[in-house]
């Protein structure tokens, strides 16, 4: 497509002097960009292309060179990169080094939180409203969060909205509904919007009745209490948005996301009243790309594809190999269908964790909570506690929004709740909003959590059989990546013992987690540059196996203690802390992992090239090693 519009706005100022014609021309150039991108590399796609005239609309009516903007969650930021001057870089978008698939505010001013976890808008925006009025009452500023329905059930939400209605602050709530998350939106409050979608256009209903029944002669109690009890009888009959009315917001909508003359209407009327609003917006996610429209779900963040532009067929060039998430669900598939106890529970993450086949077979056993990872593991631990044995199976950076729930109703009533924490340590393009770099540390505060990490694919099953053994809570957290299985005689999973892939005279490399594999290839060619290294595959944090590891410490080698999560407070912190304790020279131990500072994006094998995590890196390490010291050899 040749585009004659996205190469000329350097700004959202020059989207107001555009007309009606020049408008629509550039929602075309928008998803034409999006379908470009998604061409190329996986991306988030669906959901951009469902906000395109909202985003248009938006920079229309407000001037966000001085009002706020937040988008929740931010993978629907695309549209607004390209309307705010980042049409020359759009082509770097989660690629090392370009534009990043989230809002970051060190690419623009028009971007003001690094927005990749659900829910939180509400509140900043409520925030960057009363810190405006503090410091800048002079300007009149507006802020408004745009926030999705499958973001919506979040408890941080309500105690957002809550703390609004009593705050009475100029704020602009935009609902942006389109009947999905990743997957179509779950719980009772997915049913209530259902309904307030096909109500009819609602403003203020809630005032007029007031000033009704305000005109209505003096009448004795009853008969004013009938009449109040009409009011919201009717309020309740002709609208949907009662329950935001309640809670303090004056409610508009249901509005028509993808018509721009009526979009900026309301958007306007919303500008212009005092006091919080909530402006109802359903659009269609997918909406103007026919094949994502008819599966939003597969073309929420597809695979590269290529487009038949006679018939208009789209060929997926889906990847053939198995991915650590495949097994992981295989194997929890597994032991559902041996052991009636064992049910799972997600949180609005069905389709990245590969649950399809689970929620269909086992309905009963299968649990969608929604975008409430607090609440999932609460659940479960009351689903423990009667006697089930509940897997909570969610993205490690998601599960840090539970992190006092893992505490105080798992970890200290030391019930059996296993963790499976896919996309542990770096996860490639999404960035640092979603690399699982710290759930070793913090699931190492809490006492009595089994932490295990799989080498390759052959400890994977064992792992899941383990874990629903032990009489206490686990965790298994694995990457995104290809499932990677090492020639060898698997040693079995036990509790707390480490698997010795082989001895090294001169020291040996500690793995905890699949870069286990990493570490293999590193010896293998140290040793045919001289250098006898040996290789663990530590598989377990806590407990620890320091038999695996004290040995080589005590003959004079040297131990490289390898994780691919945070150094501070991690499995090398706790080799450190283990050989400390025993009175070892901790001198000999170099610790490999995730350094103190936040990770941009990048593919996964770049990141941990810029790491020193991979094979070169980690045979860098130890010739580094050797060279410091003289080797038990010598």
């Amino acid at each position: 497509m040749d585009f004659q519009l996205l190469p000329l706005i350097s700004s959202p100022a020059e989207l107001k002097a555009m007309n009606d014609q020049q408008l629509v021309q550039l929602a075309k150039e928008i998803r034409e960009a999006l379908c470009m991108i998604v061409s190329d590399r996986p991306a988030h796609f669906a959901s951009n292309l469902g906000v395109v005239e909202l985003c248009i609309a938006l920079h229309q009516v407000f001037d966000f060179s001085k009002d706020r903007l937040i988008w929740d969650t931010g993978h629907q930021i695309y549209p607004h990169k390209l309307v705010t001057g980042r049409f020359p870089q759009f082509s770097t978008i989660r690629k090392k080094g370009g534009l990043m698939g989230y809002p970051n505010p060190a690419e623009s001013d028009y971007d003001l939180f690094v927005t990749g976890h659900a829910g939180a808008s509400v509140s900043t925006v409520l925030g960057l409203q009363a810190g405006d009025d503090l410091v800048h009452p002079e300007e009149g500023r507006k802020s408004v969060a745009v926030i999705g329905d499958g973001a919506l059930p979040s408890g941080v939400v309500f105690e957002a909205l809550n703390n609004a209605a009593e705050l009475n602050k100029d704020i602009l709530v935009i609902l942006n509904d389109n009947k999905m998350g990743i997957c179509p939106r779950v719980g009772g409050l997915a049913k209530y919007l259902d309904k307030a979608r096909s109500a009819p256009f609602y403003n203020g209903l809630k005032k007029d009745v007031s000033w009704l029944l305000n005109k209505l002669p003096l009448v004795g109690e009853p008969t004013r209490e009938v009449l109040g009890n009409m009011k919201d009888a009717v309020k309740s009959f002709l609208h949907g948005g009662k329950l935001f009315e309640e809670m303090g917001f004056r409610y508009i909508g249901p509005v028509d996301g993808h018509d721009l003359s009526s979009l900026r209407e309301y958007l306007q009327m919303a500008k212009e009243i005092k006091g919080p609003v909530l402006l109802h917006v359903f659009t269609e996610k997918g909406h103007g790309f026919k094949p994502a429209e008819a599966d939003p779900v597969g073309f929420h963040a597809p695979s590269p594809f290529s487009r038949d532009d006679d018939s208009g067929v789209i060929f997926l060039k889906k990847g053939g190999s198995k991915s650590y998430t495949d097994t992981v669900s295989d194997a929890i598939l597994h032991k559902m269908r041996t052991d009636s106890r064992v049910c799972v529970l997600t949180a609005a993450m069905c389709e990245g964790n590969k649950l399809q086949t689970i929620r269909s077979e086992f309905p009963d056993r299968f649990f969608d909570t929604g975008i409430c990872e607090g609440h999932t593991v609460a659940f479960a631990a009351g689903m423990a506690k009667a006697g089930m044995r509940p897997i909570v199976d969610i993205y490690s950076t998601f599960l840090q929004r539970s992190f006092d729930h893992i505490f105080q109703e798992v970890a200290l009533q030391n019930l059996p709740v296993v963790f499976a924490m896919d996309r542990a340590g770096v996860c490639g393009p999404d960035g640092p909003t979603h690399h699982g770099m710290y759930d070793n540390a913090y699931m190492r505060v809490f006492p009595n959590i089994t932490i295990m990490a799989p080498g390759d694919e052959a400890d994977v099953t064992q792992m899941v059989d383990l874990s629903l053994k032990l009489p206490g809570p686990s965790s298994i957290r694995y990457p995104k990546a290809n499932t990677v299985t090492i020639p060898r005689e698997v040693a079995p999973v036990e509790l707390g013992k480490a698997e010795v892939h082989s001895q090294g005279k001169d020291g040996i490399f500690l793995a905890f987690g699949t870069l286990f594999t990493d570490c293999v290839k590193a010896a293998e060619k140290l040793r045919s540059d001289g250098l006898d290294v040996g290789v663990v595959n530590a598989r377990f944090l806590r407990p620890l196996d320091t038999s695996a590891f004290f040995p080589t410490l005590e003959q004079g080698g040297f131990v490289i203690a390898v994780e691919e999560g945070t150094l501070n407070g991690g499995f090398c912190s706790a080799v450190l802390e283990a050989a400390n304790a025993a009175g070892l020279d901790t001198r000999r131990i170099k610790c490999l992992g995730i350094p103190d500072r936040f990770i941009e994006h990048g593919e996964r094998g770049e990141l941990l090239a810029d790491l020193g995590l991979d094979a070169v890196g980690l045979l860098m390490a130890a010739r580094a090693m050797v060279e410091k010291a003289p080797v038990a050899s010598a």
